[in-house]
């Protein structure tokens, strides 16, 4: 099978090779892989950005689409021909997470699904909306998964409410969509005002740009009467978290997603104290989220935003894509291309 692998770390050291051929063993699947997105997550395992932890050379990249080509005995889950996404974590099935379930994410402690096909657990695997394209599948085990786990099961988000958004991400525009299907207002920040009038042309209700109002919990404060805002969805980290906090109601939610701006800051204890707000770190989440999420999927006919489709083997101009963080939505890779 050919695969794409880190033999070093650093994205100039990505290379194609052949290996052998795997057939599913008992409970096992075999997928001929369609579609995979990116995520920032991967963009810093291959430059080495989780402390040289993983064993190399590793296969990239969690999130895939594929079609069940054979099944191993005893798979009840799935049959040959049907099309399902690859879980991000392949042992949280459900509950709260574990060290077991947290250190099963493909693309990291396991070999990821940057390939041509792939053996997984049927336990790893699940059946999908459809009316999405591969590719609007592969955008759904790590993004979407987030946005959902953060606004609906662990935020309880009710209509009516409004939701701060940052920037035009994978997650971000995944929590707009999710937003809106449940009632919710939406703030959607920006540095680019191109990017706004689009995440505009999805739902959100008002627009800030952070490059133009630096200090944009003012504006939060200002669209919600003073209140703040019910939920923030954070994924800048250091560089946005104080803003988060200034923006967030007394009681309100703030789901801390990402490290785009930073992974370090000084904490304002007394004023997490003085905001009672609920913060919660969000990794993915379980197959029972995921398959909750694209029954909503279905539902309300949601389609992922796709930005740009590479190769198989454009991995350097793909990943410099995503560093250039000029993308708005998902950057997906054609495995059969």
């Amino acid at each position: 099978m050919k695969v794409l692998e880190i033999p070093q770390y650093g994205i100039d050291n990505l290379r194609v090779v052949e290996r052998a051929n795997v057939e599913p063993g008992p409970g096992q699947v075999k997928l001929r892989m369609k579609a995979a997105t990116l995520n920032y997550r991967d963009l810093l395992t291959v430059n080495g950005g989780y402390g040289g932890s993983y064993k190399l050379p590793l296969v990239p990249l969690s999130d895939g689409c594929g079609e069940v080509i054979a099944v191993g005995p005893g798979v009840t889950r799935v049959k040959v021909g049907d099309r399902v996404a690859t879980l991000f974590f392949q042992n949280w099935i459900g509950g709260e997470p574990s060290r077991e379930a947290l250190t099963s994410a493909l693309g990291g402690s396991l070999d990821g699904i940057w390939r041509d096909t792939c053996v997984l657990s049927e336990q790893g695997v699940s059946k999908v909306p459809a009316h999405l394209s591969d590719a609007e599948v592969a955008a759904l085990p790590c993004a979407a998964l987030t946005a959902w786990r953060a606004l609906v099961v662990e935020g309880g988000i009710k209509a009516g409410q409004t939701v701060v958004v940052q920037g035009t991400g994978g997650v971000s525009i995944f929590a707009l969509q999710f937003a809106k299907a449940c009632g919710a207002e939406v703030i959607v920040t920006s540095s680019s005002d191109e990017k706004l009038a689009r995440a505009k042309a999805l739902g959100a209700d008002h627009l800030v740009n952070y490059k133009k109002t630096q200090a944009w919990s003012g504006a939060v404060r200002e669209i919600t009467g003073g209140r703040g805002a019910d939920h923030v969805v954070e994924v800048g980290g250091a560089g946005t978290f104080g803003q988060s906090l200034a923006s967030i109601r007394i009681g309100g939610h703030i789901s801390i997603i990402g490290v785009l701006a930073g992974a370090s800051n000084d904490l304002m204890i007394p004023f997490v104290i003085a905001t009672n707000a609920k913060i919660k770190g969000i990794s993915v989440g379980a197959r029972q989220h995921f398959e909750d999420m694209c029954r909503a999927i279905a539902l309300h006919k949601i389609k992922p935003v796709i930005d740009k489709t590479f190769g198989f083997a454009q991995a350097k101009e793909a990943l410099g894509h995503m560093a250039g963080q000029g993308h708005f939505g998902k950057i997906a890779i054609d495995l059969t291309a």
